[in-house]
């Protein structure tokens, strides 16, 4: 199959979730802590020089922490709606569409690849491969995962809610990502780890829009869609946690994963 050619088939069926739900994406999902922005640029070594290619942009919450970097950043996001929302969030920066497993960008173009709250999406094998090829030797790879702080009384409760209609698609807290490099025959280095906090400030309509951008309820027929998000409003306003706040703090433990392409294979 053509590399320049994206289909629908070739992501994940609740994917397609994402074109539903963008504009509450984009609402209700947390950006990122700028430490880790900076952290990834300094082991990195990235600036000014320096070219990034994201994989799974989505609306951009990402891209814009990376442009402070003041790296050229090349977004690449398959779903037409999200891409829709990147191009109003970010008018000056083009969006490519493309998937992970066939980047549509030439050999030995990129610095960094790295992909936050989607790696989980991709095949990892077809993805650590096309990484591969477009990094020069020596580049980094960055995944970041945004992980709720479930320990938290009111935000282990909404996760056991819509937890039962997410159980038969890809989750953040996979590891085959890792299974696939530690096999030894890709041509990368060592992991790296690295967590940081994030405390997300929402009210509660956009409490109830970070959890209705799931993809997997996104993806769901309007009448359940609507069940769905009817109970996660419903629990906000009744736990004594969220019960008649404006300010709501949804907490969060990011985690970065570095691993770099070794300079010969």
């Amino acid at each position: 199959m053509d590399r320049r050619t994206t289909t629908r088939a070739r992501t994940h069926p609740a994917v397609r979730g994402f074109d539903r739900a963008a504009r509450a994406y984009e609402r209700g999902r947390p950006e990122y802590p700028i430490a880790a922005v900076r952290y990834i640029a300094t082991q990195f070594h990235l600036g000014p020089t320096s070219t990034i290619v994201e994989l799974g942009s989505g609306t951009g919450k990402l891209t814009r922490l990376l442009r402070t970097v003041g790296a050229t950043v090349v977004p690449i996001e398959p779903t037409p709606g999200m891409r829709a929302e990147f191009a109003r969030q970010l008018p000056d920066l083009a969006v490519l569409d493309g998937v992970a497993e066939a980047i549509p960008l030439p050999p030995n173009i990129a610095d960094a690849v790295v992909a936050a709250q989607a790696f989980h999406w991709f095949r990892p094998r077809p993805a650590f491969r096309e990484i591969a090829r477009v990094l020069r030797p020596g580049g980094g790879v960055a995944l970041i995962w945004n992980r709720r702080d479930e320990s938290v009384p009111w935000v282990g409760a909404v996760g056991r809610l819509i937890d039962r209609f997410t159980r038969n698609v890809p989750r953040s807290r996979g590891r085959r990502w890792r299974r696939a490099l530690e096999r030894g025959d890709l041509p990368f280095g060592p992991v790296v780890e690295r967590s940081f906090r994030y405390v997300q400030g929402l009210t509660p309509t956009t409490v109830v829009d970070r959890f209705a951008s799931v993809s997997a309820i996104a993806v769901r027929p309007a009448r359940e869609r609507a069940r769905i998000v009817r109970a996660v409003r419903d629990l906000i306003a009744r736990d004594p946690e969220t019960r008649g706040r404006a300010r709501i703090e949804l907490p969060y433990r990011t985690d970065v994963y570095l691993v770099r392409k070794k300079r010969r294979a």
